[in-house]
């Protein structure tokens, strides 16, 4: 077993209010794009009417996300964290602009060859995604437990204002061909602002503060090689005290072992969860009274209670931290595949979307609790590595996920 390692920093350490809220935005950062190619499914059904964009597109983003975030997991106690977060944003910001380019030029045609460009750049943001979410969890799970939770609220986030500012500019211009760009361009321009925002801010702001500096600090002391970059930007290094024993960190191999029903967790929640959002919401759930703007109320209720539940565990008396607890609570979210099904068949929209703001609800709530829960005991480098192999669960989740999400399409005639 780990020996505890608390997660303290001295009291008169400034910057943490600010940590707090640049580890939100960073987070946001790192699925605003995507969501952004999500939220505007009804701009692609309208150009790609045969290709089921929604799921195609999720589906090149996964393999990706998952094959290299499984070489960065694997290599992650050689990898130079600076280096690697900064690259996945610069990555997100390049792509986000390839996405307004690439409309620009073709003038919103669609087709074929417009397509599979599209889909190059859903490969490029899974490329962007697993650097930046593997290597930001990895190092926020040495800090305090409220930064990891800040940063997966700030994912839920992205979510949440995409699908308002979907539902805004669903309304502020018609629902034409030509209204349906403008709301495209409106995301693609506002995705590769953000993108470039998080850029700066992870390159300047978030490793001067001084928390940030004391963490990275520790973590160097106790044998961490990730935080070198950071740490020669503008830190003094503490030295490392002489005893080879605190250099010493558990494997890979041993960490997984001991923290196998944490990973399995992480699977479940994604694999349920990206089996009915966003394709099955996007396609599957019949014609109801709110016609176009159905499956966006749906995927908004979704995106707004996903970010609801990250912030629930900020309340200790209701965060469940128990290992037995988490499990049988993940696994009871597998009813709602029949619930779904029989609603979709036979409920009304009021019923869906309950079901869906519960979805939404439950997949953040468990999320932050078993990821603040997971790196406690541990040491920096071990709960950075611990960090990254949670990440490469959730994506392999997410990647099993989509996939049985066209499960849903048996008997349709596709």
């Amino acid at each position: 077993m780990a020996t505890p390692h608390e997660n303290v920093p001295p009291a008169n350490l400034e910057g943490k209010f600010i940590a707090i809220v640049v580890c939100w935005l960073l987070g946001n950062g790192c699925l605003f794009s995507w969501n952004s190619m999500l939220t505007i499914g009804d701009y692609y059904s309208y150009l790609f009417p045969k290709y089921h964009s929604s799921r195609v597109l999720t589906l090149v983003y996964q393999p990706f996300a998952f094959g290299v975030l499984s070489v960065l997991a694997y290599k992650e106690a050689k990898i130079n964290t600076r280096r690697r977060n900064l690259f996945g944003y610069i990555l997100f910001f390049i792509s986000s602009l390839l996405v307004l380019v690439l409309d620009l030029a073709t003038s919103g045609k669609g087709g074929l060859g417009t397509f599979i460009g599209l889909c190059a750049i859903s490969g490029a943001f899974g490329v962007a995604d697993a650097h930046v979410q593997g290597g930001m969890v990895g190092d926020l799970s040495f800090m305090h437990p409220e930064f990891v939770q800040s940063f997966f609220a700030g994912l839920a986030a992205s979510g949440a204002l995409t699908s308002a500012l979907r539902l805004i500019t669903k309304g502020a211009f018609e629902n034409t061909r030509d209204g349906l760009r403008k709301g495209a361009l409106v995301f693609f321009s506002l995705s590769t602002f953000f993108a470039f925002l998080c850029v700066l801010l992870y390159a300047f702001v978030f490793p001067k503060l001084p928390i940030v500096k004391y963490y990275r600090s520790k973590a160097a002391s106790e044998g961490s090689k990730t935080v070198s970059a950071d740490l020669a930007a503008d830190i003094e290094i503490l030295q490392a005290e002489e005893d080879p024993k605190q250099l010493e960190r558990l494997s890979n191999k041993e960490l997984l072992l001991q923290n196998i029903d944490y990973a399995l967790d992480m699977f479940l929640i994604y694999v349920l969860t990206l089996s009915i959002f966003p394709g099955f919401l996007s396609e599957d759930t019949g014609s109801h009274s709110l016609g176009t703007w159905y499956a966006l109320v749906l995927i908004a209720m979704y995106n707004v209670c996903d970010l609801i539940g990250r912030y629930i565990p900020l309340l200790k008396f209701l965060k469940l931290e128990s290992r037995k607890g988490l499990m049988i609570a993940i696994l009871s979210r597998f009813l709602l595949i029949p619930a779904f099904y029989f609603t979709a068949n036979y409920g009304d929209q009021g019923w869906m979307i309950l079901l869906t703001s519960f979805l939404g609800l439950t997949n953040g709530y468990l999320t932050v609790c078993v990821m603040t829960s997971a790196p406690k005991g541990y040491k920096g480098p071990e709960q950075n590595a611990l960090g990254n192999l949670l990440v490469l669960f959730l994506l392999g989740g997410i990647f099993a996920g989509v996939t049985l999400d066209w499960l849903w399409l048996i008997g349709k005639g596709w």
